[in-house]
């Protein structure tokens, strides 16, 4: 099993690319809080990334930064330049039409590809959740594709051909994939005791792997250890080292996350759901549900449903 690619898709992680922004001298725009997370890739000249509390860092061609939680930030031609607030309008509309969001006066000189990745906030295995408030991969970064893919999106969005929307939003899925494994590479002590870290470790990778292969099985410590030839106690102290957590709690964890998405996704009974993710008994199940959502999975389905239509609250939309 690919653990990362199906952590993605249980998640609902999708990207939307965004408008690109050119710009001249002087310039300087802010974005508050997002829905998802924010990704850049500067194709030409340089920019200036902004995080509250935190000192400017310096974007150069060919970087690019992934702000998996969305947070407020600002983009500039230098640290002290003026910011205004990002037209979110006008900004998605330039999404929807192809068209370029341009800042400052003069001769263009900075080039930047915008775009958004969101994923389901019913589901609490995230992948984006575990990483920093920012990752910047720098353009010489070890000889990773990332480059490559960059230099591809951008010559799509110079000559738009048929079903460019659909090549645009695959190559900024990809680019997040190839982002992350830059930062495994790189960066493995930051991602020790994170659910990315599970996948630098060659037996709580195999562990959790089979997990997700066989949810509903049903597991203890001991099978699982059995599964991979080592001992329960060797098991147990190296989860939860490499994890954060016990294989039972990340398993009801995995259970619930699976069986959130059913209940608001479809109109299977509460008996199918339940023995979908391993519980013999509609009761059992219920009461791990409560336990962990702090909702009967009958009112869960209701009221995940109602949410499905209504904007998430202090949240901007996918920006440029």
């Amino acid at each position: 099993m690919d653990l990362l690619a199906d952590v993605l898709t249980v998640a609902g992680v999708r990207g939307v690319l965004g408008a690109r922004i050119v710009a001249a001298e002087a310039w300087g725009v802010s974005w508050s809080r997002i829905g998802g997370a924010a990704f850049y890739a500067v194709t030409a000249g340089t920019a200036w990334l902004g995080l509250p509390g935190r000192a400017p860092e310096q974007l150069m061609p060919g970087d690019v930064v992934l702000l998996p939680t969305g947070t407020a930030h600002t983009l500039s031609s230098d640290p002290d330049a003026a910011v205004t607030s990002c037209d979110c309008a006008t900004a998605e509309r330039a999404r929807t039409e192809g068209n370029v969001l341009r800042f400052g006066s003069g001769e263009i000189q900075t080039h930047v590809l915008g775009a958004s990745y969101e994923y389901d906030p019913a589901v609490s295995i995230q992948v984006l959740a575990s990483l920093p408030e920012m990752v910047h991969i720098r353009a010489d970064n070890g000889g990773s594709c990332l480059d490559d893919t960059v230099r591809l999106l951008a010559r799509e969005l110079a000559h738009p051909q048929l079903a460019t929307a659909v090549v645009l939003n695959r190559l900024v899925d990809i680019l997040l994939v190839q982002l992350l494994r830059v930062w495994l590479a790189q960066k493995p002590a930051e991602a020790r005791g994170s659910w990315l870290g599970v996948l630098s470790d060659p037996l709580i990778s195999v562990a959790i792997a089979k997990l997700h292969q066989e949810p509903a099985r049903a597991w203890t410590t001991e099978l699982l250890a059995a599964e991979l030839a080592v001992s329960r106690t060797t098991l147990a102290r190296r989860f939860r080292t490499v994890a954060g957590e016990t294989p039972g709690r990340y398993l009801t964890r995995l259970r619930m996350d699976l069986a959130a998405v059913r209940l608001r996704d479809t109109g299977d009974t509460l008996e199918t759901v339940a023995h979908s993710v391993g519980y013999t008994s509609v009761y059992a199940f219920g009461r791990a549900f409560r336990r962990d959502r702090r909702q009967a999975p009958g009112t869960y389905r209701g009221t995940a449903r109602a949410g499905l239509t209504r904007p998430r609250p202090d949240q901007e939309a996918a920006f440029g």
